[in-house]
């Protein structure tokens, strides 16, 4: 891969433990890095005590990190990363574009979702609603505090330009942050997407006491599902075995710091879905984007009968036990 130049400034969009996670890779990479954040607590306690205490308390920022609550600000920076939650990036992207007069800014999309209504990937929005931007996808297995620790991490950076995929590596890369490069937008957010969704079923399967083997057979099964639909929708194998697309699935279905996972170990326990968000401050993509990836799935004629299980749970059309019986009620089959 040819070396690219770093961005000399960057906006981080999305002030939660992610975004806020990489802005400060970024901003320690000595980037001029910026975060937008919608709630004014984050903004002041990133400025005034380098901490987001909301959504990563406990962690030191850089001094240089500059929080801002100006989407026209961030806009006037050389590249973006967009890390606003799915269901609320349309009209985000809306407000940058108009702050960007139209430029063509390099926009590298790190929410993991589709768009719920349109049942579109976060790439299609971005075309839809800024045409003129240059898109990317950074996707993998990593956890937000790990990251921001500098714990050892790796993931997927797909660009369809290999310059622009060069630059964005250039800007986050770090020692302890290894981006892979790809040209393979399509695999790498659709990784992140259905990983979501495989892990509340995870969650279920550790909530309800079914054992460590059901977990790993349910982890193998929703694999295939990804790999049915990837291949449906154009996306490459070795994306979907890597780092975006098992990678990611292994983490967030195996460990209970993933909000997914312990939201499904929530509903496995026989919590209702209205009660353990209503605790949360954070978003589970998943609970989203399972109704939007049955339907991607029965549209592109894949298979995929534990994400529409984990759809129909989340809409409160079947209960887990209801699931559970159906899923094992299935005939047997080959397993290619």
């Amino acid at each position: 891969m040819k070396p690219g130049n770093p961005f000399a400034s960057l906006g981080v969009i999305g002030g939660g433990a992610w975004g806020t996670a990489l802005a400060s890779l970024c901003a320690a990479n000595g980037v001029t890095t910026s975060l937008w954040a919608r709630e004014g607590a984050v903004i002041r306690t990133i400025n005034e005590r380098h901490e987001n205490t909301e959504f990563l308390p406990g962690v030191p920022l850089p001094e240089s990190l500059k929080a801002l609550d100006s989407l026209g600000m961030a806009a006037e920076n050389e590249a973006l990363l967009f890390v606003v939650p799915a269901q609320f990036a349309r009209p985000v992207l809306a407000e940058l574009r108009a702050g960007a007069n139209g430029r063509a800014l390099p926009v590298a999309l790190c929410s993991k979702g589709i768009e719920r209504d349109t049942g579109l990937l976060m790439t299609e929005v971005l075309n839809e609603v800024w045409p003129e931007a240059e898109p990317a996808v950074l996707s993998g297995p990593s956890f937000a505090r790990d990251v921001a620790l500098g714990l050892p991490t790796a993931v997927t950076l797909a660009a369809a330009d290999p310059d622009l995929g060069a630059r964005w590596v250039a800007t986050v890369g770090a020692p302890h942050f290894r981006p892979y490069l790809s040209e393979d937008l399509t695999g790498a957010e659709l990784g992140g997407a259905v990983k979501n969704v495989l892990a509340i079923a995870a969650g279920v399967v550790e909530g309800r006491g079914l054992g460590e083997s059901a977990r790993a057979a349910l982890i193998a099964r929703g694999f295939a599902e990804f790999q049915r639909l990837g291949v449906a929708l154009g996306a490459k194998p070795e994306t979907m075995a890597g780092l975006s697309g098992l990678g990611d699935l292994i983490l967030t279905a195996s460990s209970p710091q993933s909000r997914n996972m312990s939201l499904g170990a929530e509903l496995g326990k026989g919590r209702k879905l209205e009660d353990i968000l209503a605790e949360r401050n954070t978003v589970s993509e998943g609970v989203a984007t399972a109704g939007a990836i049955h339907a991607l799935a029965v549209k592109a004629g894949a298979e995929a009968p534990i994400c529409e299980a984990v759809a129909a749970l989340v809409a409160g059309d079947m209960t887990v036990d209801e699931i559970i019986a159906a899923l094992l009620a299935r005939p047997f089959r080959s397993e290619a």
